[in-house]
């Protein structure tokens, strides 16, 4: 693959290195050829000092040739910009841009491109680890808006059915695991202690189903 990363700075030295030892042809693209030391001295990629958004610097960058791009400097002027051009005007496969402040994510997303919110997305997780054990993320799709939930079978909802936990308006069962054997769901699926369900949802159908779950301990059932 022939990529392009826009920005050198923490991320951007971190997502070319790794780009670069998985055998990929890398070109890395900064206003400051200082912000190039970042990157470790073995790195073989192609260094490109100047500013993104002439269209001379993305050329000797490779863009009319590249399989993808990625804009991951601090600015989210920049990779809005950078990204739409790679996108519209260059026709680059796979485009990607970093959205550093969560204020001025819409900006992106106005430009229809992938968008990567570390903030919004760390904070999101970072809050369900402290207070949320019983129902967890483990996998998550864009910036969290949907993600896919663990959810261990406690004693008091043993000999439940699954749609009895499970509002499917706002969850939607994925797999139950027991015994370490895993099946499609069956709404009408009598679980058991111990039993493991994955649930896609989003954070507010995930709040419901924790919620579902603790009335039933509540309940005494």
């Amino acid at each position: 693959m022939k990529a392009i990363v826009v920005g050198c700075g923490r991320l951007g030295s971190e997502l070319a290195y790794r780009l670069f030892l998985a055998g990929h042809e890398v070109s890395i693209v900064d206003l400051d050829e200082r912000a190039f030391t970042q990157l470790p001295a073995d790195f073989q990629g192609k260094f490109n000092e100047g500013d993104a958004l002439n269209r001379d610097v993305l050329r000797r960058a490779g863009i009319e040739n590249a399989d993808s791009l990625a804009a991951v400097a601090n600015s989210d002027a920049l990779n809005a910009v950078v990204g739409h051009l790679a996108l519209t005007y260059y026709h680059v496969p796979n485009v990607v841009v970093r959205n550093y402040d969560p204020r001025y994510r819409a900006i992106h997303e106005a430009y229809g491109l992938q968008v990567v919110s570390a903030l919004s997305w760390g904070a999101q997780r970072i809050e369900e680890m402290m207070y949320h054990a019983d129902v967890r993320a483990v996998f998550s799709a864009g910036n969290g808006e949907v993600e896919v939930y663990e959810v261990a079978v406690p004693e008091h909802c043993s000999e439940l059915s699954l749609q009895d936990i499970v509002d499917n308006e706002v969850c939607i069962p994925v797999a139950v695991t027991r015994a370490g054997n895993a099946v499609l769901p069956d709404p009408k699926m009598v679980l058991k202690t111990g039993d493991v369900l994955h649930i896609s949802a989003t954070q507010e159908g995930a709040e419901m189903l924790r919620s579902r779950i603790r009335s039933y301990k509540k309940e005494g059932k």
